[in-house]
């Protein structure tokens, strides 16, 4: 059974009950802006806990439960089934230590102090699942490394998984741009993915690149894949863009031919973001000390040579000089440096690209490591005695 608010109506998938609900309380006006984040956890915490008593008051009573704490629903699970076992998947603990929160000197605390209360308040929800979980999983080592100890102590490294069956690579593969023109593993490919393009994942460092990287790869093409909303930090000006603000600040640097050799392609259909990876020739990634984006361990699998940020989440998947290349999250020049030492040197490009696919197969491959795994973690809440809250 999935207790769930992406469904409007009851029904099934796959053989498993779909049981929906909504949030019917309103956010309160006037609200201390410390608790504001709180009270959107804890309105979806109550809807989810009046929806499961009803499960409750008819007869239903799970042995497992396993959900996502990060936006508050099984805050209150325990108090109405206290012989359950859950598992929580742990996402990320905030901290203004060694974390993405002031990182980039480019985007500071407006006040040191009371962004370090703000931020230790964000983790009332965490803190609130504490009494909740017998078991934790997460996906990576780093976003493990988040939680407080007692958290780790219980916590599972397993990764959600990649079908490298179906994520791999194609010497065969083409990539067609708007216009007509056809890309293949014969041309000069650049490319660089957001979900959405921001600061977050490095967007900025890039694009201030760029007039430099067009400039000494005079037949690269570039592709940027990524929309211009929002998925993680700070909102740009009102009425503004991401994306837009960085365009406007390079545009003048470099020359229209160049400019053309651009291609933002926005958001793009799983299978042509495939075809992309297939035929690049490096793949740029960078991120904040964050969450670990799924499309490095893809680009990964698919055997892409990667030039990436020196940052905490790649340390886990990239050896510089194995299975990518590691430069300075801020420094752009050595970016660029990286990325045509990697353009120049098709022996260099085919061995980490070889050697990134049998890391992403042997450790995050979603058949053969990841879902028995995950399935093994399942079978321990299983086995543990009913009631026996550990952490």
């Amino acid at each position: 059974m999935s207790l769930t608010l992406r469904v409007k109506e009851a029904g099934s998938w796959k053989g498993v009950r779909l049981v929906p609900y909504d949030i019917k309380r309103a956010p309160s006006k006037g609200l201390h802006p410390w608790l504001v984040d709180f009270e959107t956890k804890m309105l979806r915490a109550e809807s989810c806990f009046v929806a499961a008593r009803k499960l409750r008051d008819e007869g239903f009573t799970p042995d497992v439960i396993v959900a996502h704490p990060g936006w508050g629903e099984p805050m209150f699970l325990r108090d109405l089934w206290p012989t359950a076992r859950i598992g929580l998947y742990c996402e990320l603990y905030y901290s203004n230590r060694d974390n993405d929160v002031g990182f980039d000197p480019e985007f500071p605390k407006t006040d040191q102090e009371t962004d370090t209360i703000r931020l230790r308040l964000k983790n009332m929800n965490n803190m609130m699942h504490r009494g909740v979980a017998d078991l934790g999983i997460s996906p990576t080592k780093f976003q493990a490394g988040t939680y407080p100890e007692d958290w780790q102590k219980v916590i599972s490294v397993i990764h959600d998984g990649i079908d490298t069956n179906v994520v791999k690579p194609n010497a065969d593969a083409s990539f067609e741009l708007e216009g007509g023109r056809v890309l293949t593993r014969e041309d000069e490919v650049i490319t660089f993915v957001n979900r959405n393009l921001e600061p977050y994942r490095g967007y900025h460092v890039f694009m201030r690149a760029l007039p430099k990287l067009l400039r000494e790869r005079p037949n690269a093409q570039v592709l940027i894949v990524g929309g211009d909303e929002v998925s993680y930090g700070a909102a740009p000006p009102k009425g503004r863009t991401w994306k837009q603000i960085y365009i406007d600040e390079v545009r003048g640097k470099i020359a229209t031919p160049d400019w053309e050799r651009v291609h933002f392609l926005g958001k793009v259909p799983y299978d042509r973001f495939l075809s992309m990876l297939q035929i690049t020739r490096a793949h740029v990634y960078l991120t904040y000390p964050f969450v670990l984006s799924w499309s490095l361990i893809e680009s990964m699998a698919i055997g892409a040579p990667i030039v990436a940020s020196d940052t905490a989440p790649l340390q886990e998947v990239i050896t510089h000089g194995e299975t990518g290349r590691l430069f300075p999250f801020f420094d752009g020049d050595r970016m660029v440096d990286e990325i045509s030492l990697v353009l120049d040197d098709a022996q260099m490009r085919a061995g980490m690209g070889k050697a990134a696919r049998a890391f992403a197969v042997e450790g995050y491959d979603l058949e053969s490591r990841c879902l028995p795994r995950q399935l093994a973690w399942i079978d321990q809440l299983f086995d543990m005695p009913a009631g026996d809250v550990t952490v």
